[in-house]
């Protein structure tokens, strides 16, 4: 059975292409849990609402986890609340940002 851990390193493979940093680092994944089936349950964000590229990163996103052995489907959850801030963001990749 895949671990929470290891689909959330492949999904350090992610990139928003706008910042060129992935989708962990830059804390748009809220939560991530696998259960007994292989379904992986992801609550996620985007930086904002009208994001340019938020269906390429969910369809990558899906993509990336969906290729894992043991992931039988993939569950993706959008949400706004609370909302995305650079506080999110990894301390070095927010640090190497300037924020």
């Amino acid at each position: 059975m895949i671990s929470a851990e290891l689909a959330r390193k492949a999904l350090r493979a992610v990139k928003d292409p706008e910042l060129g940093l992935n989708i962990i680092d830059i804390g748009l994944i809220y939560d991530l849990a696998i259960d007994e089936a292989g379904v992986v349950h992801v609550t996620m964000t985007l930086t904002s609402p009208g994001c340019p590229v938020g269906g390429e990163i969910m369809a990558d996103v899906r993509q990336t986890l969906a290729d894992l052995e043991g992931v039988t489907s993939v569950d993706l959850e959008l949400v706004w609340e609370p909302y995305w801030t650079p506080d999110k963001m990894d301390p070095r990749v927010r640090a190497f940002l300037g924020h």
